[in-house]
């Protein structure tokens, strides 16, 4: 998988999207139509621009800068808005069929209170989807810069804000809730990405996420440094409530697809075959890895398979469906001393091969 970096000085949200919107028009629209490969394998039979503009008029209502960008992108990228609605809510679109994979993506983070925090992840889907990613920044009005990986056509994914008063990072987690799929809520990449723009602390981000009503469910994992000072937490959300999960007493928290805040986890829906709980033990062990301030050693900690324990690096089964196929397709280093992601674009396995580069 190849992830272009593209930067833009847009300030306006509709501006800058028309920027995004004709500089990766051809991946926008490869992206649009691997999803709608997906909805029909997957059996989602309402009508797809039914579903894009219900997202939209959520969004509109919600966090009506978000939808001027999304404005921006369609006519830079020449298709309809109601497609870029639907790549915004795919996450939802996919819940309401309840189109449960079992896992994908591994969050772990080191906040040790005083120093500078570490956090890395490995972001998994389906290996068949063709369209390039991307890593984008941008400045968002109240002065912070954004850098985060995305999707063609999505407006924010796993990144990192860098403002005059502190870094807030972001990683997330897809869960799988009782509560998903009644009707179509305000996106969770809608929810993470207003948080990278406006949060800046735990309590801003929280209230951030449960101002959104949504219809599916994610973690998003929120991580701070500000004057010396680090904290972090997890944020699961869901339709019945978002609850806060924090770090243990040393300061290390690991999130994979189950939930863990104990009430929400009644309405866990993840498979008891899913991998999530070993992904989440394996993640226990060599912990001075994720400490360590040498990126080689971060992204060495997340290099475990299956054999070891929990297949954090994921590699797809041949022999299933494209629509069951996962990959760790990228991994990636958030800096809070440099606001700079740090990437392998594969599963961590790839490092010593690929190497890394820095956005």
């Amino acid at each position: 998988m190849t992830v272009r970096h593209l930067r833009t000085d847009a300030l306006d949200p509709y501006i800058r999207g028309e920027e995004l919107g004709r500089r990766m028009a051809a991946e926008i629209a490869t992206n649009v139509r691997d999803y709608e490969r997906l909805f029909e394998a997957v059996k989602v039979t309402t009508d797809l621009p039914t579903l894009g503009s219900a997202a939209i008029d959520q969004v509109l209502a919600w966090a009506p800068s978000l939808v001027r960008e999304w404005e921006g992108l369609a006519v830079g990228s020449g298709l309809d808005l109601w497609r870029i609605g639907v790549l915004n809510a795919r996450t939802e679109i996919l819940a309401t069929v309840e189109a449960i994979g079992e896992g994908e993506c591994s969050v772990a983070v080191y906040a040790p209170g005083q120093g500078s925090p570490r956090s890395v992840q490995t972001w998994d889907w389906h290996d068949a989807f063709e369209s390039e990613r991307f890593m984008v920044t941008h400045p968002v009005e109240g002065g912070a810069r954004l850098r985060y990986f995305t999707e063609a056509g999505l407006t924010g994914k796993i990144g990192i804000a860098a403002r005059d008063q502190g870094t807030l990072g972001l990683h997330l987690n897809i869960l799988h809730h009782s509560s998903d799929g009644d009707g179509l809520g305000v996106p969770v990449h809608a929810v993470l990405r207003r948080i990278l723009e406006c949060a800046d602390s735990l309590e801003s981000a929280a209230d951030i996420a449960r101002s959104a009503a949504v219809s599916a469910s994610s973690a998003l994992t929120v991580v701070g440094y500000e004057q010396g000072r680090s904290w972090a937490a997890t944020l699961e959300i869901c339709p019945d409530g978002v609850a806060i999960v924090p770090p243990d007493e040393d300061g290390f928290l690991v999130h994979t697809n189950h939930f863990i805040d104990p009430t929400l986890a009644e309405g866990d829906l993840m498979p008891k075959s899913s991998d999530t709980w070993d992904r989440m033990a394996v993640l226990g062990r060599q912990r001075e890895l994720l400490r360590s301030p040498l990126v080689e050693e971060r992204f060495a900690f997340l290099r475990r398979h299956a054999a070891d324990g929990g297949a954090v690096c994921c590699h797809p089964n041949p022999e299933l469906a494209f629509e069951h196929r996962w990959r760790s397709l990228i991994t990636i280093d958030l800096d809070y001393d440099q606001h700079v992601v740090r990437h392998v674009d594969a599963g961590p396995c790839q490092h010593d091969v690929l190497g890394h580069r820095t956005f």
